[in-house]
């Protein structure tokens, strides 16, 4: 049919082709939109003007902008601004630096390891030593980890002050640098292999004063037929 509309409207509101089915129809893909660039404009400010009488102060400054006439009808809610500022989490009675932990999740689930302190987020620093079972610097929620009764005395062992928090992140990597990451993986970084060897060190010694904790540090945690965590005591 000659001039025939290429859509048609099968009832009010509906049409029988899509939006996107009309440009391909009407090759809307070959033809060159030019986008006109708008005029820059400026930027108003506030007027200045003469004001007659003398008791008028002679001048006068109009806004640029005048307020609106009109005012919201119903207040709009504002977000309530709290006071309260963020504790610090307190660590169970059961776990002091020093402590034994048999972890619960993660990676190194199942394995023991030594807590040395806590960090200002809360969350527990360890190690294995990993000269021992493998488990390394790390930080873990103590929500994760089971308390065992054995104790080390750690007042031989410093732990540097820039081991917190920030020692953890992971920088911010770009494009470039995910697709290089992608098919080579990066090496270790030698500081934090460094400040490892440096506790294992500390730690081993205190270790070798107590008969058997190495083997009880090594061996894997688990449960047999009719072991139930909370009837044992660790």
């Amino acid at each position: 049919m000659v001039h025939a509309p290429r859509n048609s409207v099968l009832a009010p509101g509906v049409s029988r082709l899509s939006r996107s089915a009309v440009y391909a129809k009407k090759a809307m893909y070959k033809r060159k939109h030019t986008a006109v660039a708008s005029p820059v404009k400026s930027a108003t400010t506030d007027k200045t003007v003469e004001v007659k009488g003398g008791k008028n102060g002679a001048k006068r400054t109009v806004p640029a902008q005048k307020a609106s006439r009109f005012y919201p009808a119903e207040d709009v809610p504002q977000p309530k601004l709290g006071r309260k500022t963020a504790k610090k989490t307190a660590l169970r009675s059961t776990i002091t630096a020093g402590t034994v932990v048999i972890l619960l999740a993660g990676r190194y689930r199942g394995k023991r390891a030594v807590v040395l302190k806590q960090l200002d987020s809360g969350l527990l620093l360890i190690t294995g030593p990993f000269k021992i079972n493998g488990v390394p610097l790390r930080r873990v929620n103590q929500a994760y980890v089971i308390a065992t009764s054995t104790k080390l005395d750690l007042s031989a062992v410093k732990v540097d002050e820039k081991i917190n928090d920030s020692y953890f992140k992971k920088a911010a990597k770009t494009d470039k640098a995910f697709l290089e990451t992608e098919s080579k993986k990066a090496a270790f970084p030698e500081s934090k292999a460094a400040d490892q060897k440096t506790i294992d060190k500390a730690l081993l010694e205190v270790v070798s004063k107590t008969p058997f904790l190495r083997q009880y540090l090594g061996q894997t945690f688990g449960l047999q037929k009719g072991q139930f965590p909370h009837n044992m005591k660790f």
